[in-house]
């Protein structure tokens, strides 16, 4: 415990040094006791360096926390995705968020192939060069392998020395002080700051376990292989363990790169229509799906294939979430609003008792209006948002993975908006929901379905079925933020908290001990 408050007071000074608390209080103020405590830790002798002043708040704040390393990168991207905290405005802000640091040396990445991956794999590997890119918890390196004689191009992704200790310690840290908070500032109870970071903890954990990237990008690609249009890398397990993953290496062009698209006489409009596309398919038919598809994880190759990066997040949907998913948005863009509220009735998501016609009347507040809108304001995304909203007041449980979808809906329309502006959502996303609706309701394909079900099941049994039961519960954690009571995590986040109280009950009796002490002898 004294380590973690001596992380704890070093953590303490790199924020308050910094313009973190003073950018964050002009969104939403922090309690006073807070301020107090920062402006003694920021007292320093130090001259402090001017700020860009071209910069807004937004780019001061997310530049700070790039600046202070991994823990409060992650931080920043997670609390990104909780409005409910740090509220809207301040949660737009943080999306400004760059996963960026400086690389580490290629000896040291020698060092952990050849310590994980073993001497032979690692003289397998052929002209491994300077890494490519260098984010928080990884960076990835080009080379070429030798694959049973083959000679491959490949990108070998490895973690960052000794970061799994560094993170544990400083969010360890982090959740002490959470916890400090929590019990002299009563307000901030109902904001469960010890689960919020205690989540991070799990979420970031699993990313830095290569293996379970590596066994999604695995399953997405086997969902994934007759798409016409799309691909995935491979991934190469004799060359992957829990700190190195390696795959393919892709030959193309971002997608943020849309005039060198166009040059290349790359159809940019038929682009932006088929991540839209495939990112609905794989939603409806496969319930897994890239959760993290901004414009630096997807690439055009050199045959004109999507090729998605960066398998960390994914997101699943069951049966039942996959029919509810496609069910409301085509019953949208059909404008039969009893239709969609028949599916939430039938789905057992709100109660029975629920009048279908006034479920049905606060349908069509959401969607009218949105047909109002011209085509480039159109969000299948936003409406789900609104719907989340409105099915809550008639008590519509909450749907982790749809939440998920829900949010990764909005970047996908975005990214795809950005290379065409006026990409048409529901005209785009209605073949592929009709398809997949008449072909679920025909017998034949629902028995051939369940054989499928069947076999796969039994085939992917020695494919790490921990790890991706593991994965799922923590995606399931990102999107509804919150902890379930028979999880194993909820057991551990119990034990923090016991060691927490038992800490602060010793402090409190050493202190009036100290106390007692100072009055006999003085």
């Amino acid at each position: 415990m004294i380590k973690k408050l001596i992380t704890l007071f070093k953590l303490g000074r790199k924020i308050a040094k910094s313009d973190i608390l003073k950018i964050a209080a002009k969104f939403k103020k922090p309690p006073l006791a807070v301020t107090i405590l920062f402006q003694i830790l920021s007292i320093s002798f130090e001259k402090k360096e001017q700020n860009n002043l071209i910069e807004d708040d937004g780019e001061r704040l997310s530049r700070s926390l790039e600046s202070m390393g991994t823990t409060f990168i992650k931080l920043g991207q997670f609390l990104a995705t909780r409005p409910d905290i740090i509220g809207e405005e301040l949660s737009l802000k943080l999306e400004k968020l760059q996963d960026r640091l400086p690389s580490f040396s290629i000896h040291e990445a020698k060092e952990i192939i050849k310590e994980d991956l073993g001497i032979d794999a690692f003289n397998s590997i052929i002209d491994l060069g300077e890494p490519v890119a260098a984010a928080s918890i990884a960076q990835v390196h080009k080379a070429k392998i030798n694959d049973n004689g083959i000679i491959k191009d490949v990108a070998i992704k490895i973690l960052r020395p000794n970061i799994k200790n560094i993170f544990n310690d400083e969010i360890d840290a982090m959740m002490l002080f959470a916890f400090i908070i929590e019990s002299f500032v009563k307000k901030t109870k109902r904001l469960k700051l010890v689960e919020v970071v205690f989540l991070l903890k799990e979420i970031t954990n699993l990313e830095m376990d290569l293996r379970f990237e590596a066994a999604a990008a695995n399953e997405y690609a086997e969902n994934t292989k007759n798409d016409a249009g799309f691909k995935v890398p491979e991934i190469y397990w004799n060359f992957t363990s829990e700190n190195v993953m390696t795959l393919d290496w892709i030959d193309g062009i971002s997608i943020r790169e849309a005039e060198e698209l166009k040059k290349r006489n790359l159809d940019t409009n038929k682009i932006a229509e088929d991540i839209i596309q495939h990112f609905l398919r794989h939603a409806v038919r496969d319930g897994f799906f890239h959760a993290d598809m901004h414009q630096g994880n997807i690439f055009v190759d050199t045959s004109g294939q999507i090729v998605p990066i960066d398998f960390g997040i994914m997101g699943r949907l069951d049966k039942l979430s996959k029919r509810f998913l496609a069910e409301i948005l085509f019953g949208f863009i059909q404008r039969d609003y009893r239709k969609v509220a028949e599916v939430h009735l039938v789905a057992g998501l709100v109660p029975k008792e629920v009048p279908i016609d006034d479920l049905a009347q606060a349908l069509r507040s959401i969607g009218e209006p949105i047909f109002g809108q011209e085509v480039k304001d159109i969000s299948g995304g936003k409406l789900l948002k609104q719907l989340f909203e409105v099915t809550e007041k008639f008590n519509m449980q909450t749907q982790p993975q749809l939440l998920m979808l829900q949010k990764t809906m909005v970047v996908v329309e975005g990214v795809a908006r950005k290379l065409n502006p006026n990409t048409n959502i529901w005209t785009t996303s209605k073949p592929v929901l009709e398809n997949w609706l008449k072909e679920t309701k025909d017998p034949i394909n629902n028995l051939n379905e369940t054989l499928k079900n069947t076999s796969e099941v039994i085939k992917r049994l020695p494919e790490f079925p921990e790890i991706m039961d593991k994965a799922n519960q923590a995606l399931t954690f990102l999107a509804s933020g919150q902890i379930p009571q028979n999880s194993n995590s909820y057991t551990a986040l119990k034990d923090k908290k016991s060691e927490m109280i038992a800490f602060r009950n010793q402090s409190i009796i050493g202190l009036l001990l100290l106390v007692i002490f100072g009055l006999i002898v003085f």
